[in-house]
C-alpha cells in the first residue's frame, strides 16, 4: 500500500480512514453519460464504506454542498435510492486533490460547490428504471426539454454503470465566496442537452470562460473533465479503477 500524501492544513485533521490502495491511471469517465467499456463484470464488494473513503463535508469544510440526489431537486424529482444522507464521499486520494483545488479557489475569492460525489450502484440502477418509465415526465421541462426520454440511454445521458461508483468522480461548479452565488455555466447541472458539453460552441463567451476556469482549476489538481458534461470530473490517478461500490451514502456504519 502506497504512503499517504500530506494533506493541506484545512483538511489534514478531518479526513477519515487510511491510505489509498495502489492506483492505476484511468483516463475515461462517466456520469449519467456513456456506459463504461465492456469486459469483465464489476466487482461486488460488501455494502460497507471502506476506510479508504473520506467524508468531504467534514474534510474540506470550505466547499459548498448541494447533494441533489438526497433531495427531490433532481432530474427524477424524487430522492434517489442509496442516498441516506446529504454527504459527499470520495476516495482519500480524490478528497486530497479536491482540498488543494478548494485552497486555490479560496485564494481567488471563490468556492467549489459540489452536487454529487460517490454514487452507489443501487442509485445508478434507480436511474435506469426511471428512464424506462416513460409515463413519468414531471421533470422534463427543467432537465431534458429538447430530448425524448426514451432516447436518454441510447444518447448516453444515462448509463448502467457510472464512474461515480468507483469513488473518485464528482460533479461540481464554482461559486463566489462572498455570497455563495454560482457562476453562470450556460446550462444547469444535469441538463440533458448537447449544450452541456464542456466546449459546446453555442455557449456565450462569459459562460464559456467560467467553464474553462473550473476546468483549469480541476485539471491543475489532477482531475480530468468528461467533455460531455461541464460539471463532471474524475481523478486521473483514481485508486479503484475497476471497482464499482454499492455501499449507501450514509453516516459512518
Amino acid at each position: 500500500m502506497r504512503a499517504c500524501k500530506q494533506f493541506p492544513a484545512l483538511a489534514a485533521a478531518l479526513l477519515l480512514g487510511g491510505c489509498g490502495v495502489p492506483a492505476e491511471r484511468q483516463q475515461g469517465a462517466s456520469s449519467l453519460g456513456p456506459p463504461e467499456a465492456g469486459g469483465a463484470a464489476p466487482q461486488q464488494p460488501a455494502p460497507r464504506r471502506p476506510a479508504e473513503f473520506a467524508v468531504v463535508n467534514e474534510a474540506v469544510p470550505d466547499v459548498l454542498f448541494d447533494i441533489r440526489y438526497h433531495s427531490t431537486e433532481n432530474f427524477m424529482g424524487v430522492q434517489v435510492e442509496g442516498y441516506e444522507a446529504p454527504l459527499c464521499l470520495l476516495s482519500q486520494a480524490a478528497a486530497q486533490a479536491l482540498a488543494k483545488a478548494q485552497q486555490e479557489a479560496s485564494g481567488q475569492g471563490r468556492r467549489l460547490k459540489v452536487f454529487d460525489c460517490y454514487r452507489p450502484q443501487r442509485a445508478v440502477d434507480h436511474f435506469v428504471r426511471w428512464v424506462k418509465n416513460l409515463a413519468d415526465q414531471k421533470m422534463k421541462a427543467s432537465y431534458y426539454p429538447e430530448e425524448d426520454k426514451s432516447q436518454l440511454i441510447e444518447k448516453g445521458y444515462i448509463a448502467d454503470r457510472s464512474g461515480h461508483s468507483r469513488g473518485s468522480t464528482l460533479d461540481l461548479t464554482l461559486a463566489n465566496a462572498a455570497d455563495s452565488k454560482e457562476l453562470d455555466m450556460g446550462t444547469p447541472y444535469d441538463y440533458f442537452d448537447p449544450k452541456s458539453n464542456t466546449a459546446d460552441p453555442r455557449i456565450p463567451p462569459r459562460q464559456m470562460a467560467n467553464r474553462l476556469l473550473l476546468k483549469s482549476l480541476m485539471e491543475k489538481h489532477g482531475f480530468i473533465n468528461y467533455d460531455k458534461e461541464w460539471w463532471h470530473y474524475t481523478l486521473a490517478d483514481e485508486p479503484f479503477p475497476d471497482t464499482y461500490f454499492d455501499f449507501p451514502v450514509a453516516q459512518a456504519q
